[in-house]
C-alpha cells in the first residue's frame, strides 16, 4: 500500500466521510467480524465520524474471545498430566475457565509454557523428549496453516512427543448460525481481513446471495475501514448485496490456495464450540484418522469438571451482537483489564476490552 502523509490521511478520510454521509439513506447496523476491526474501529474514533444513520457493533471475531468454557477446563486438565509441558500462545493464559484459568495453574506448578509459533512447540518437542509437549491451537483460518504444518513437521521427524490439542474454528458457518438465529439485526457485514487472505472472499458469497446482506472485505487500517463501511453504505443506499474487496493488497477472491490446502491435508471439519452461541455445525478443525498420534484429545483421557459461566458476565450476548459491553453490569468496575471476569475483556482483540480502552465513561 502506497504510504500516506497525515495530511493526504486527512484528505482521504475527509473525503471518505462526506461519501458516506451522502450515501447513508437508510438505518443500517454494521456488524464489523473481527475483533482486530473493533479495535481499530474503537482507538481511532471512527464510531464518531459516522452519520447516525449507521450504528456498528461488533461480531464473534475473536478467537480468544469465542473459546467456549469446556475447552478452556479441558486445556487446564491436561495441563496437570503428570511429565506434560502445555504450550500456548499468551493470549490464552488469562482467560477464565470454569474454576481458574492456565495463569492460576502455572502459579500453583504447572508446566504451562508460552509460544510465539509453532515452531517454538517443536523445539520444545525436541528438547524435551521425556516429556508430552501439548499445544493449545486456537485460533481462526488465519493460524489453521501454521498447526497443520507442524503436524506434518513433527510426522516428518517422528516426534512421538508432540500432540496439539485443536480449539481450532472457521468462521463463515458460525455467521450463518447468527443470521439464521434471527436474532443478529444486521444490513452489512465487515469481512475480516486476516482469515479472508487464506481463503479469499468467496466463502462470504452465500451472505449476500442467500440472505440479501452487503460484505466488504476490510484491511485494520483507519482508511481501510471508513472505505468498507462507504462501500457498504452505498451497496445499502442502491438496495445492492454483493461481496467485494476493500483489502485488494490482501486478498483475493480465491484465497491462498497453499494454505487452504495445507489446512484441508490435516484437519476435517467438525461441529465447533463457540461461547455464547453454541455448537454450530462444521465451524471446528479436527485432527484426519491418519494424524490420531498427534491429537491430545484422543490420546489423553481427562475429565474435567461440570462447566459453569461466569455469573453476571454477557461476553456471548456481545458476541452475537445483540448486545455493547456498556449494556454489562460488571463492564468497568467489577470486570477490568487488571481483573477480567470474562474473555472479551481479556484478549486483546476482545471488544470488551477496545470499549475499556478506547470507548469513554468507565464510572457505572
Amino acid at each position: 500500500m502506497k504510504p500516506y502523509n497525515e495530511l493526504d490521511t486527512s484528505i482521504l478520510a475527509k473525503g471518505l466521510i462526506r461519501s458516506i454521509n451522502r450515501h447513508a439513506t437508510k438505518k443500517s447496523r454494521f456488524m464489523e467480524f473481527c475483533g482486530g476491526h473493533t479495535h481499530a474501529i474503537m482507538k481511532n474514533g471512527i464510531r464518531q465520524l459516522l452519520p447516525e444513520m449507521i450504528e456498528l457493533t461488533s461480531g464473534p471475531g475473536c478467537p480468544v474471545c469465542v473459546t467456549d468454557n469446556a475447552e478452556l477446563d479441558k486445556a487446564i486438565e491436561l495441563s496437570k498430566l503428570p511429565d506434560t509441558i502445555l504450550a500456548t500462545f499468551g493470549d490464552m493464559v488469562r482467560v477464565p475457565g470454569s474454576y481458574s484459568n492456565l495463569q492460576e495453574n502455572r502459579a500453583a506448578g504447572r508446566d504451562i509454557r508460552i509460544v510465539y509459533s509453532a515452531l517454538d512447540a517443536l523445539e520444545m518437542a525436541r528438547s524435551n523428549p521425556g516429556k508430552s509437549i501439548i499445544f493449545i491451537a486456537a485460533g481462526f483460518e488465519t493460524t489453521a496453516p501454521g498447526f497443520a504444518a507442524s503436524v506434518l513437521q513433527a510426522e516428518k521427524e517422528n516426534l512421538k512427543n508432540y500432540f496439539i490439542f485443536s480449539m481450532l474454528k472457521i468462521c463463515p458457518p458460525v455467521i450463518k448460525a447468527l443470521l439464521d438465529s434471527g436474532e443478529t439485526n444486521i444490513q452489512g457485514l465487515i469481512c475480516p481481513g486476516h482469515v479472508s487472505a487464506v481463503i479469499g472472499s468467496q466463502p462470504w458469497e452465500f451472505i449476500a446471495s442467500d440472505y440479501g446482506i452487503p460484505c466488504v472485505v476490510a484491511g485494520f487500517e483507519p482508511l481501510d475501514i471508513l472505505q468498507s463501511i462507504e462501500m457498504l453504505a452505498k451497496q445499502t443506499n442502491c438496495s445492492q448485496a454483493k461481496v467485494e474487496i476493500a483489502y485488494k493488497r490482501g486478498v483475493t477472491p480465491q484465497g491462498n490456495s497453499n494454505a487452504i490446502n495445507i489446512i484441508h491435508q490435516v484437519f476435517n471439519t467438525a461441529p465447533g464450540k463457540w461461547r455464547g452461541i453454541g455448537e454450530v455445525a462444521d465451524s471446528g478443525l479436527k485432527l484426519k484418522p491418519q494424524y490420531k498420534r498427534f491429537d491430545a484429545e484422543a490420546i489423553f483421557k481427562i475429565t474435567p469438571a461440570p462447566t459453569r459461566q461466569q455469573k453476571g458476565c454477557i461476553c456471548g450476548e456481545i458476541l452475537r451482537g445483540v448486545k455493547s459491553p456498556t449494556d454489562c453490569g460488571l463492564f468497568g468496575s467489577v470486570c477490568t483489564p487488571v481483573n477480567p471476569v470474562g474473555p472479551c475483556m481479556v484478549s486483546s482483540e476482545g471488544s470488551c476490552s477496545a470499549f475499556y480502552l478506547y470507548g469513554g465513561n468507565h464510572e457505572r
